[in-house]
This record gives C-alpha cells, sequence and structure tokens, in this order.
C-alpha cells in the first residue's frame, strides 16, 4: 500500500508510489440558487484558493490536496450564473468553477469565503452585474415573480420546462407558465431538430439530457439558448431518414412533439410490410451481433428473431445482466473489442441453459448504465451514459485574487477506546456474500519493491487464492478485478454496495523507502464496524505466516470509509522489506497467506476454519 507521496530516489533502485489512497476527498457540494451561495465540505482539513477570470467571467475555486474520486460534473442553469463545475484540475488538485453567463461580472471585492471549519466551507457570491450598465440583476432563482412548487421562480407570462417525457407516440414536455411561441427547424444534414421554445427557462430539477432511442429519436437534450429575454431549446438528435416533427402547446398543460409520417419500431419510416415476422413457434433467437455503437454510447444486441428479455444487476458478479429467453449465441458471436477508452470494463456473453443467453456487461468508471429499449423485435439497446469530461486547466488573461480566510482547524476525532457493536454479517440466500479486491492495477503497479517486487501482481495472486478457498467453503465471492486492469477506487466501492456484500476486503503491500529493508510486517486497517473483521484476519494471519506484527489500526481510507459493511484493509507485508519481499515474492508463502486471510473471513462469521 502506498503511504508516501512522492518517488523515493535511492543509489541503487527507484520506488514508485502513486496517489495515496487516503488523499482528501470532496465528498458533497451544492450551490443554492436562492441565496447565490456555493457550499462544499471535505474530509480532510483544506484551505481553498480562488480567483476570478474574465473572458468569459468564472469564479475559480481551487482545493489543493483534495482527489475528486468520482467523474466530473455540472450543473447547468438560466440567468446570470451560467454553471458550476466540479473536475480534476491536477493530480493533487481539485476545482470548482462558477461560470456567468456573457456580459455579466461579479466584484471579486464582495465575494466572502467562509470556513466553518477546516472541511466545511460557504462562499457568498454578490449579486452579477451586466458589464456594459453596471445594473445589478438578480440572482438565478430571484426573478420577479412568484415560487412555484420547484423551489424556483419565473417572470410573470413566462414559462418553465419540468420534465421531459418519451410516449408511445410521440414526446411531451411538461411545462407550468404562459403558453410559449415555438419555432421547430430541422438541420441540413437533417441528424438534429430544435424545438426553441421563446420565453421559457429550464427548471434545475429538469434532466437535461435523456438517451432515447426511440420513434427515431436518439438523444433529446435540453439547452438554456438564451437568458435575457429567456429561451430554451430543446434539441432531438434523429435518423436522417426519419419523418420531420411538430411541435404544439397542449390545453394540459405542456408541450406536445409529435412525427410528421409514420416511425416504424426502428425509428426509420417504412412499410408495414417491413417489419420482422414473429418467432416461429418452437425455434430459438440466435444472437448473431453484440457490438458498440453510436460512438460507443449504446451497446447493440441483434437477432434473427424477436427477443425477449429480463434485465437486473448480478449479485454473483455485480456485473449488469441481461437474460434473453428462447435464444441461441451464434457459434461465432464474440462481442465488441474492448479498447482502453471503452465504456464498458467486461462483457461476456454465456449459452446459461439450451434455451437462454445472458449478457454480462461490467461498466467502466464514470460510466452508467440506463434503460435498456428495443428499437425493432430483433434489436435491443442499452444505453451507456458517460459522466461530462473533467475540468480542463482554464487560460489566465485576466485574473483577480479571492483573499480566503485561514477557518479554525479541525479537532480529530479521539481514537475508539472499544470495540463497536457487533454487527450480525448479511448473506443472501443464506450464503454471506464477501468482496475481495485487489489493490491496485492495470498502469497503477502499486508500491515497486526489492528487485522490482510488484504490489498489484502480488495482491492479486492472494487475492484469487483467498476467493478460490471461499468458494470451496460455500461462501459467495465477488472481486473486484480478477485479472491486471485498472480501476479507480469509487468503482470498487459501487461494486461491494451494489451486491449487498456482508464484508469488504482490500488486499494491498506495504512499501517503505528501500533505504529501510529493516521494515517488515502484518498490519491491518479498519473503519467503524471492521474492527471484529480486522482482529479475525489479523490474528488468522499472525498464527498462519509467523509474520512481524504491526497492529490493527483504525484509518479512514477511502474503500473503508465509503463502504456500508464491515470493511478492512490488509497490508499483506513491505514490498520494499528484506524478509517480505523474499516471502512475498515465493508463490508458497502466498498460498499460506491467502490460506490464513480465508480462515480469518471464515471465523468473522462463525465457520470453522
Amino acid at each position: 500500500m502506498k503511504h508516501l507521496p512522492h518517488f523515493l530516489l535511492t543509489a541503487t533502485s527507484l520506488l514508485l508510489l502513486a496517489a495515496p489512497a487516503q488523499a482528501s476527498r470532496l465528498e458533497s457540494w451544492r450551490f443554492d440558487s436562492t441565496n447565490n451561495q456555493l457550499e462544499f465540505t471535505t474530509d480532510e482539513d483544506v484551505q481553498p484558493k480562488a480567483q476570478l477570470i474574465s473572458d468569459p467571467t468564472r469564479l475559480v475555486i481551487d482545493l489543493p490536496g483534495v482527489i475528486l474520486g468520482r467523474p466530473a460534473s455540472t450543473q447547468s442553469y438560466g440567468g446570470a450564473i451560467r454553471s458550476v463545475r466540479l473536475g480534476q484540475f491536477d493530480r493533487s488538485s481539485a476545482r470548482l468553477v462558477v461560470e456567468l453567463a456573457p456580459g455579466y461580472t461579479i466584484d471579486p471585492n464582495q465575494v466572502r469565503f467562509r470556513g466553518i471549519t477546516a472541511r466545511q466551507w460557504t462562499v457568498q457570491l454578490p449579486t452579477p452585474q451586466l458589464v456594459s450598465t453596471g445594473v445589478a440583476t438578480p440572482p438565478i432563482g430571484r426573478l420577479p415573480g412568484s415560487t412555484n412548487q420547484t423551489g424556483s421562480t419565473q417572470i410573470p407570462g413566462s414559462t418553465q420546462i419540468q420534465s421531459v417525457r418519451v410516449t408511445q407516440d410521440g414526446i411531451f414536455v411538461r411545462t407550468n407558465g404562459g403558453s410559449p411561441k415555438l419555432d421547430v427547424r430541422r438541420s441540413s444534414d437533417r441528424g438534429q431538430i430544435t424545438v426553441d421554445v421563446e420565453g421559457a427557462t429550464i427548471a434545475l430539477a429538469a434532466t437535461r439530457d435523456l438517451l432515447v432511442n426511440r420513434l427515431g429519436v436518439n438523444r433529446i437534450t435540453l439547452n438554456q439558448q438564451q437568458a435575457s429575454p429567456p429561451v430554451a431549446r430543446i434539441t432531438l438528435s434523429v435518423d436522417r431518414s426519419s419523418p420531420d416533427w411538430q411541435a404544439s402547446v397542449s390545453s394540459a398543460g405542456g408541450l406536445v412533439l409529435l412525427p410528421s409520417g409514420p416511425v416504424a419500431a426502428g425509428g426509420v419510416s417504412r412499410p408495414s410490410a417491413n417489419l420482422p415476422a414473429a418467432a416461429r413457434p418452437g425455434t430459438l433467437a440466435t444472437i448473431e451481433s453484440v457490438a458498440l455503437e453510436n460512438n460507443d454510447t449504446q451497446l447493440i444486441v441483434r437477432a434473427n428473431q424477436p427477443l425477449r428479455y429480463t434485465t437486473g444487476w448480478d449479485r454473483t458478479t455485480g456485473a449488469y445482466r441481461v437474460t434473453i429467453n428462447a435464444a441461441q449465441l451464434a457459434k461465432n458471436v464474440k462481442g465488441p473489442q474492448l479498447q482502453a477508452s471503452s465504456p464498458v470494463l467486461q462483457l461476456r456473453l454465456r449459452q446459461e441453459t439450451a434455451n437462454t443467453a445472458v449478457i454480462l456487461i461490467t461498466p467502466a468508471s464514470g460510466v452508467q448504465i440506463n434503460d435498456l429499449n428495443q428499437p425493432s423485435q430483433q434489436t435491443l439497446a442499452l444505453q451507456l451514459q458517460r459522466n461530462r469530461p473533467s475540468v480542463a486547466p482554464l487560460p489566465n488573461p485576466s485574473t483577480a485574487s479571492i483573499p480566503v480566510p485561514t477557518p479554525p482547524r479541525t479537532n480529530p476525532l479521539p481514537p475508539r477506546t472499544s470495540p463497536p457493536n457487533p454487527v450480525i454479517p448479511r448473506a443472501t440466500n443464506g450464503r454471506p456474500v464477501i468482496v475481495i479486491d485487489p489493490g491496485h492495477g492495470g498502469p497503477d503497479p502499486g508500491a515497486i519493491g526489492v528487485g522490482g517486487l510488484q504490489e498489484k501482481g502480488v495482491v492479486l495472486d492472494i487475492s484469487q487464492k483467498v476467493a478460490t478457498i471461499l468458494e470451496q467453503q460455500g461462501i459467495q465471492v465477488v472481486m473486484t478485478r480478477s485479472d491486471d486492469r485498472d480501476l479507480d477506487l469509487e468503482p470498487r466501492v459501487q461494486l461491494a454496495q451494489r451486491v449487498d456484500a456482508t464484508a469488504f476486503v482490500s488486499i494491498h503491500a506495504n512499501a517503505i523507502s528501500l533505504s529501510r529493508p529493516d521494515v517488515n510486517g502484518l498490519e491491518t486497517y479498519y473503519y467503524q464496524s471492521g474492527l471484529d473483521l480486522a482482529r479475525s484476519i489479523h490474528q488468522s494471519v499472525l498464527e498462519g505466516t509467523g509474520v512481524p506484527d504491526r497492529g490493527v489500526r483504525s484509518s479512514r481510507f477511502y474503500v473503508l470509509r465509503r463502504t456500508s459493511m464491515p470493511s478492512v484493509l490488509v497490508e499483506v507485508g513491505f514490498v520494499t522489506g528484506r524478509n517480505d519481499a523474499a516471502r512475498l515474492a515465493d508463490p508458497n508463502f502466498r498460498n499460506q497467506m491467502a490460506g490464513a486471510i480465508a480462515r480469518g473471513i471464515l471465523r468473522y462469521l462463525g465457520r470453522s476454519s
């Protein structure tokens, strides 16, 4: 496990240490549009740095030492404040950016930072002003007019778009307020249809990006095209061969969007005689291809006959499961070749029974699996949505530094003097579910020690052996990675949460400077409810291997404090230690270590060992 923040160079070798898993994290943030106030909380003390940057005007807040630990995000608004963006600025700093609409600015001398503690901050923004006139404009959500049930306000007589819903025949846009003027246009390449809603704003709670793949529409996006006077834009990404669309105001309170011609199930206008015929009784549909299409936003399954399917998350593997009944896999179907940038981390095709085919999809970090729909009877389309890209470094044409006060330091919590209340392990169908988490992987080797010994390979081997022993004892095991692949911290946590694990065991190898080969031994970490599990595994490893005892310790490692079940992190030894490195390089010792860890887990579960 890595503990040092930089490279250590000795006379004989280089010890590589990746970014520490115990780095500070941004736990939460929100923008209060009513009061123009930004709030954020970190899990460790932080001293923000702030500046106002022009062209376009934006308030940039850097959080040194903070690792985001999740994909970047953007919250868009209508009004003087255009958006609030969050991203990883560099390896050691997260960045919050409050961007103003063109023509607006704020006085940097009136931006007020307040450190409630060194971990909890508020940023009060002044009312944005028009650069040309200097006339103050109300903050977003405080425009003249009455407040509606969504908590935002709107100009009298204006329209607010609250939601978009795809119906069997078209698209319904729920609104409140006045009857807007609509302007419908189609792009010259026929790939987009835009509906400009004049005098309209978009509610903060409205979903602004929908994957559809129905009625010839692939995606629907909402954008505040213009702030004053307000114009909201609804954009339909459509098949080029699909018919045009019409828009009208509904008497039921909303907008109705309908295709002006017939649309087949696949979204293309065509005669009904070309629709796929029903499956012949007693025959199986053959799945002919499984491919990533539409810029890797959809996983498309095609067959020679109509398909019937069910979906859900698979508890055993942690993957998204598509079960297709009355179907068989074609002999040559393999699925897509997955590149490093693919939205799918792993895809498995399985003929589960003679009549049932299964597709298991593990999404990559930052990828969300949305609905599976059926654009035609013989085709399934699984929607894959990436979160927005990280905030890029910003140019510095003109800046104004903003002072940030030093907050009161956060008093650390006193160490726990007594063990927490015992936790009864959970089970699924009578069988506990244990998540085994081999640290690091792929381009992240973890610590590199004596003779080039890499942490990622050592812990993967031990983890696989632990899983095998537990499965032989009737325990369900889910591994966060079973091969040499890159995996961030958050997907490991999400997997454990998704399968409702009984316990989470992360396996790492320790490191210190190569100039300290005398440092060797076992360390086991826990957080809150994991103490009993940590003690059981730690004692079992000491008994089974005879390694030096460096203790059981409480820690706030990300994978421990973010999981809701009892969780521990086992440091099986120092790859930089003279004795530990030799042991960890020995397959026989790794077998001993795996057996001891497995026995500790079994004891915790009340199983004989």
